[in-house]
């Protein structure tokens, strides 16, 4: 008896546990997609930055982080745009771009997590309809039934519950493991934009000290005419 042959076997409560199949399967792509492409080695990444920014080359650095397509560089390139502003605006637009991009990475997990406990929960459903079909052939013969055919109605009504386990322990591994990685993430992003804002902020100070430097040099150049 192939698997095909099992799973018609199980009723139709087989068919909802097979779109459950599905559609954790196409959520568990996704989302070892997305994070992988998530993953960047984020002290390396600001170092970089921090090079660039050093030239005082805003622009290449803005650059760089349009180059990179991660999570973290459009969090960096989002500070790198406010620079230019007072140090709580750069601080504002980078945690408010990180919950953006961890929001993008986290849509569509709990769906997941949800299917790793509804699956297993179908599978008991189709064993206690198929039991209580079972039972129900007892008391319409009056308890004059075959063993063999009995057997045979219940090993078929467990059939669900199998299936549901078989997709329902899978989904449930695979949302922890995303669970994990995206807090690994959030852990890593959190400390690489507390080294891009100190960055930043030095950056900052540069820059006004530069202004400073060059409002004194032309009120010096008028003082003269």
């Amino acid at each position: 008896m192939t698997l095909f042959d099992l799973f018609l076997r199980g009723g139709f409560v087989m068919w909802l546990i097979l779109g459950c199949s599905i559609l954790a399967l196409y959520l568990i792509v996704r989302h070892a997609i997305k994070i992988s492409k998530a993953r960047v080695d984020g002290s390396k990444f600001v170092l970089q930055i921090r090079s660039i920014l050093s030239k005082g080359d805003i622009s290449s650095a803005m650059t760089m982080c349009s180059q990179s397509s991660t999570p973290l560089s459009s969090i960096l390139r989002a500070g790198l745009l406010k620079i230019q502003y007072p140090h709580q605006d750069v601080k504002d637009a980078v945690e408010s771009t990180a919950k953006q991009e961890i929001y993008k990475l986290e849509r569509g997990l709990g769906l997941l997590g949800s299917i790793a406990g509804i699956a297993p929960l179908l599978g008991f459903l189709g064993t206690v309809t198929g039991m209580i079909s079972a039972f129900r052939v007892i008391e319409v013969n009056e308890g004059v039934v075959n063993p063999q055919l009995l057997a045979g109605g219940i090993w078929e009504a467990l059939l669900t519950t199998a299936f549901g386990l078989m997709v329902g322990i899978p989904a449930y591994f695979m949302y922890n493991y995303f669970v994990n990685g995206i807090n690994h993430f959030v852990s890593e992003t959190e400390q690489s934009c507390n080294d891009f804002l100190d960055i930043a902020q030095s950056e900052q100070r540069r820059m006004a000290a530069a202004r400073k430097a060059q409002q004194a040099k032309a009120a010096a150049s008028g003082g003269n005419a």
